[in-house]
């Protein structure tokens, strides 16, 4: 599915971004920009509103519809690596990431938290709960933690969010590679913070990685574009070492989680993992 305009700018930013090595940076046109200040007044009126009457009552309308979206959208997902998951206990919460390509890309780790009878917790940012309509009303009313830039709410609050969540035996969704690049295959370098919040609340990664698979029906309102289907590899878990510091462990699941991403990528598409660009790495582009 295409969502969105602009697709050739974006490829455009998408191959720029690649050359100049700058794989955790906004390629999207137009993506909403806010202050320090905005976008902690944006969290903390999020925090604000989860205390509301309604708030328990509108989060089961938000789930109950992301459910039925989530079906949708994966009527042709497949899923492959499952028996890594075995060793989790049933009230064992993780942390998760997977590669960030579309905005329904969350859906392919929802359906996986399904299966599983596990409910998902996603790491947002605040520009999110901003959205206006539908979209908006879901960002703000699912299972969701948003960032901010805010150094003190990163170090402070949002670990003992995110920690409540997975002592509860929930499931928190991070993407380590941050922006979202539009349909782009290759796992991309990751950032330290999943794996920084994973190791201090001691639980471990459930590592994922997404395949994109070209179909042969055009999309029905882009002819520039192939259909997709999603195969999600589940990955082995990377778990905290007790003998290892905080630092330590995020540094060594941030090493480990990356390596097998990229051993997942060139299985999948049977090439060895380059980011020099081409047009295969935009899944669905016919150009």
């Amino acid at each position: 599915m295409i969502i969105g305009e602009h697709r050739d700018q974006v490829i455009k930013n998408i191959a720029d971004h690649a050359q100049k090595g700058l794989f955790n940076e906004k390629v999207e046109i137009d993506d909403p920009q806010t202050s320090s200040e905005e976008s902690m007044a944006i969290v903390n009126q999020f925090w604000q509103n989860q205390n509301h009457w309604r708030a328990r009552f509108d989060n089961l309308i938000a789930r109950t519809t992301m459910r039925g979206i989530t079906d949708w959208f994966n009527l042709n997902t497949t899923f492959c690596g499952l028996e890594n998951l075995k060793s989790l206990k049933p009230k064992q919460g993780a942390v998760i990431t997977s590669n960030h390509f579309n905005q329904l890309d969350n859906t392919v780790i929802r359906k996986l938290a399904q299966k599983n009878h596990r409910r998902l917790f996603i790491v947002i940012q605040e520009t999110n709960l901003k959205m206006d309509g539908l979209i908006g009303f879901l960002m703000n009313h699912l299972d969701v933690l948003p960032l901010t830039k805010n150094v003190g709410y990163l170090g402070r609050t949002l670990p003992k969010k995110l920690e409540q969540q997975v002592q509860k035996g929930h499931w928190v969704l991070i993407y380590p590679e941050q922006e979202m690049w539009f349909n782009y295959r290759k796992p991309r370098p990751v950032k330290r913070g999943a794996y920084y919040y994973a190791a201090k609340a001691n639980v471990p990664i459930i590592s994922c990685f997404t395949e994109i698979i070209d179909q042969p029906k055009p999309e029905k309102n882009n002819d520039e574009f192939y259909q997709t289907k999603y195969r999600l590899h589940v990955l082995p878990l990377i778990w905290p070492d007790s003998k290892l510091s905080v630092n330590e462990n995020a540094k060594m699941m941030m090493e480990k989680d990356y390596a097998q991403k990229k051993a997942a990528y060139e299985a999948a598409y049977q090439k060895k993992l380059s980011y020099d660009f081409e047009p295969h790495d935009i899944a669905g582009w016919r150009g």
